[in-house]
């Protein structure tokens, strides 16, 4: 039987486009898909010939006499596109009064928006907080403040693991309405700091930092409503 990963999702992997969490997927995959691996060294062993087969051929000296100063010309060029360039996005980034969005929450809005296909959604489904609490034992390395917020409107509904930059993290899960929010959460020994937050996609993302802990919530749910649930995971 074909392997449905032997397409696209081989050859993003092995042209390392694929974020830090889908790589760390795909490389549990390959543990039991001799296809794909296969796939992979035919992949490579065909990369190898090319590389070796050194189809060039040096340009003769009356060649690159002609072309050194067109050359230079569109070396300039490009230096002044690239001045132009970083004028623009610095006019437009203070333009609206906002930065542009780390590499972190990029990971986490496609780790939602994968969280989102079917049966993805949670590893452990309950809305029980003492349920879900002890299923993270031994997956993760350290202990998630599981809450459950039904009489504020963020009614939990369960939980599941997630890698965040190379490192098994736990991910929350919490309705709003017909939303989903997806907080993710991790150890961390940065200082803690005021909320920060954006959007990408047409999703809005806070991430802040409390009691050693790192969270990032995502969801398509208004930004003023993940400051609310940000404020219930910081009260007593």
């Amino acid at each position: 039987m074909s392997c449905n990963r032997t397409g696209s999702l081989l050859h993003a992997y092995f042209d390392n486009e694929l974020d830090a969490a889908a790589a760390a997927e795909f490389e549990r995959h390959l543990e039991q898909c001799p296809e794909c691996i296969e796939q992979l060294d035919s992949l490579q062993s065909l990369r190898s010939s090319i590389l070796n087969a050194q189809l060039y051929h040096p340009a003769p000296a009356s060649l690159r006499r002609k072309i050194a100063p067109a050359r230079t010309t569109w070396r300039w060029i490009a230096v002044a596109a690239a001045l132009l360039l970083c004028v623009f996005t610095g006019w437009q980034i203070a333009s609206v009064g906002s930065r542009p969005t780390p590499p972190l929450a990029t990971e986490l809005v496609d780790a939602h928006l994968r969280s989102l296909q079917p049966g993805h959604l949670t590893d452990v489904l309950s809305s029980d907080q003492h349920t879900v609490k002890p299923w993270f034992a031994g997956k993760v390395d350290f202990s998630p403040p599981v809450r459950d917020f039904t009489p504020q409107g963020f009614p939990l509904q369960g939980g599941r693991l997630e890698i965040v930059q190379g490192r098994a993290s736990a991910a929350l899960v919490y309705g709003r309405r017909k939303h989903i929010v997806s907080v993710f959460i991790w150890p961390t020994h940065e200082p803690e700091n005021s909320p920060r937050s954006g959007s990408l996609q047409g999703y809005q993302w806070l991430d802040w930092r409390q009691g050693g802990m790192e969270f990032c919530a995502v969801s398509d749910t208004s930004q003023s409503e993940l400051t609310d649930l940000q404020r219930l995971f910081s009260s007593k």
